[in-house]
């Protein structure tokens, strides 16, 4: 029995899930099954890999000295079949969610000028399955930063953050709070509140974020699926919304909150779908046009350029801060 790229993808697999029971599901194979193969690759290679614990499997010190080379095995292969792959495909499909502005799309394309590329709306989790079953190349998603969700947690998905986004306050023009600086959890109450539906991914985020505020019972007028539905409640009706700054129009004014939480805006490819090249022109032309958008919302560039620590994705494009002394 000859070592295979197979070989390394099960182990590198066991290794990352830290569970035969859950590798065997990532693989589709039965777990008896898997549990076969890895004896006779440990056979093959001389001694056991793993050895159970309390929180699972863990390497021996065989396992700690061959796994990683078996992970770059895998890795260097997927890097091969995806740069074959990139040289022959004509459409490279875009996932996003909200919306995808049509500047956003010529700006991925004219760095992508040899195949033709197509945008689609998606909620994150369905983003993320249409990259497994192969109807999306990559899909960017917002996720909290305190907890990333479990669908993006698999051995066959690689992802980067892209920038990451404060939660602010949106309110209409001519609101008592739309001239401060900021807010704190004290200033949200008797708000005329808009809430997002709980089936819409900012739902979660808002709700978190009001509880740490100390703000769980805020009433609320309606309840929106989107943030440009948000802002348009927020300017017909004197509403108060949350909202990542780029999730605001430009007929509301924004207002920071002082000890707030951030969302981190990932993308998302299948291992081996998109080579290494491919994927770093990607996250340069997405953070470049990031940058832009952000210097069109009032107000939100200086303030980012203020907290250049908070936006360590974003450094090749920020002033560096002066060294003091």
């Amino acid at each position: 029995m000859e070592l295979e790229l197979r070989h390394a993808r099960i182990v590198w697999t066991i290794a990352e899930v830290g569970s035969i029971s859950k590798a065997a599901g990532w693989l589709n194979v039965p777990q008896p099954s898997l549990t076969t193969q890895l004896r006779r690759i440990e056979k093959m290679l001389g001694g056991d890999l793993f050895v159970r614990s309390r929180s699972g499997i863990v390497p021996t010190s065989l396992g700690k000295r061959l796994i990683p080379m078996l992970a770059r095995l895998v890795q260097q292969a997927d890097e091969v079949t995806s740069e074959a792959a990139a040289s022959i495909a004509s459409t490279f499909r875009f996932g996003n969610t909200e919306w995808t502005p049509p500047t956003l799309l010529a700006a991925i394309q004219a760095s992508m000028p040899t195949v033709d590329v197509e945008t689609e709306t998606l909620a994150p989790a369905a983003a993320v399955e249409a990259v497994h079953g192969g109807a999306l190349t990559v899909a960017m998603i917002p996720c909290s930063t305190k907890a990333t969700p479990d669908y993006v947690r698999h051995p066959d998905l690689d992802t980067t953050v892209i920038f990451r986004e404060p939660i602010w306050l949106a309110v209409s023009r001519g609101h008592p709070l739309a001239d401060l600086d900021s807010v704190d959890g004290t200033c949200l109450t008797g708000l005329n509140w808009v809430h997002y539906s709980r089936d819409h991914w900012f739902h979660e985020v808002e709700k978190d974020l009001l509880a740490q505020l100390d703000q769980t019972d805020l009433g609320g007028s309606h309840h929106v699926d989107g943030h440009h539905e948000a802002m348009n409640w927020v300017r017909d009706t004197d509403a108060a919304a949350l909202t990542p700054p780029t999730g605001v129009t430009g007929d509301v004014r924004l207002v920071p909150i002082r000890e707030t939480q951030t969302i981190e805006l990932m993308l998302v490819w299948r291992r081996g779908a998109v080579g290494r090249e491919t994927s770093r022109r990607l996250v340069e032309t997405v953070r470049r046009y990031y940058c832009g958008y952000a210097s069109t919302i009032p107000g939100y560039w200086p303030w980012i350029v203020e907290h250049a620590a908070e936006f360590p994705e974003l450094s090749h494009f920020l002033p560096l801060p002066t060294p003091s002394g």
